[in-house]
């Protein structure tokens, strides 16, 4: 596929600064982009290599104030406008046809809505309730009296355990468990006896679940992810924790049990959050911090123990000057300990 400039202005309500008859005939970013490809600037921290680029265009703010060497296309936001335009150029999404594959078990008592697609090796136990056309990838378990909301769409080697509810919309990428047993153990006569997990996992409307993670059930009552929340690849999210609406999850992030996020949360790459604690919303928690005791105002928060992001910068930066406070304070003592002397 190709589009000229004034095409593509036009269809992410931009306006173009530039020669409307050249030709892109891909994307790319900024520091790869071609002479007949589309880039973007989304991000200030880019700026530098936008003024680089090699891209025929490049769509940026409305309020953009430099000069690039090439086309600018302007919009509201250049992110969303890119992802429009990517359809332009990349094959269509694959389409799957409604049916059951031959090599797939679905149960007799299980229910399925038009349109579902149930794919080679996939298992659908008895009581499953499947919505309008969910699809269920190749090798991917749904459990006894699960609920799953329509356009659900699981990919291959995702499991939900028995009697979970996912909403509609609802996405879980390859690997991803939902209900698997909480970490619930007690000691007794010197050994670990198990604490059964009766609870379950409640998804909401729109959520998408990265590969690998894990969303462990409640043990009594239910772990709770709401509405439009983004989970990453590779996070665990243990018992009756609760995420409020729209949080984003980075990778590797682990949130012990009984935790409750706020709506409008960011968690950043491989943060911990300790069990019990609780969030307000709008919180940023940026990468490799440790959440010990609960966050009550929004605001952007690291370290560990977490701390608002100005104070635990300075403490940081202090931190960083020991070895020389130290060696001023060693020289002080000295100097303290002649004048003594002389005294003495």
């Amino acid at each position: 596929m190709s589009r000229t400039l004034a095409e593509i202005a036009v269809l992410v309500d931009g306006v173009l600064e530039g020669d409307g008859t050249l030709v892109c005939r891909g994307i790319n970013d900024l520091s790869r982009a071609t002479g007949d490809q589309l880039s973007f600037l989304g991000n200030t921290r880019y700026v530098k290599a936008a003024l680089a680029t090699g891209a025929a265009a490049v769509l940026v703010p409305r309020d953009f104030s430099g000069s690039l060497p090439c086309a600018l296309i302007r919009v509201d936001n250049p992110s969303a406008a890119f992802a429009r335009v990517i359809s332009l150029f990349v094959p269509p999404a694959i389409s799957w046809t409604a049916g059951i594959h031959p090599t797939a078990v679905v149960d007799p008592a299980a229910r399925l809505g038009t349109g579902v697609h149930v794919g080679a090796h996939a298992t659908v136990e008895a009581g499953a309730v499947l919505g309008d056309r969910v699809h269920i990838g190749a090798g991917a378990y749904v459990g006894h009296d699960v609920r799953l909301g329509d356009d659900c769409f699981l990919h291959p080697h995702a499991v939900v355990r028995e009697r979970c509810l996912l909403g509609r919309r609802v996405i879980l990428h390859p690997g991803a468990v939902v209900g698997s047993d909480g970490f619930g153990y007690d000691f007794q006569g010197g050994q670990y006896v198990k604490i059964p997990q009766v609870g379950f996992v409640q998804i909401d409307d729109d959520c998408e679940i990265g590969a690998n993670t894990t969303i462990d059930r409640g043990r009594f009552d239910k772990t709770w992810i709401q509405e439009g929340c983004k989970i990453d690849n590779l996070v665990m999210i243990a018992h009756n924790v609760v995420i409020g609406k729209h949080t984003v999850i980075v990778a590797q992030v682990g949130i012990s049990g009984s935790s409750t996020l706020g709506a409008y949360n960011t968690v950043a790459g491989q943060s911990a959050l300790v069990g019990h604690v609780k969030t307000a919303d709008k919180v940023t928690i940026t990468a490799w911090t440790a959440v010990t005791k609960d966050i009550t105002a929004p605001g952007v928060y690291r370290g560990g123990p977490a701390k608002p992001m100005r104070e635990s910068m300075e403490i940081e930066a202090l931190t960083q000057r020991l070895p020389e406070l130290v060696k001023r304070l060693r020289e002080l003592e000295k100097e303290v300990a002649a004048l003594r002397a002389l005294k003495g």
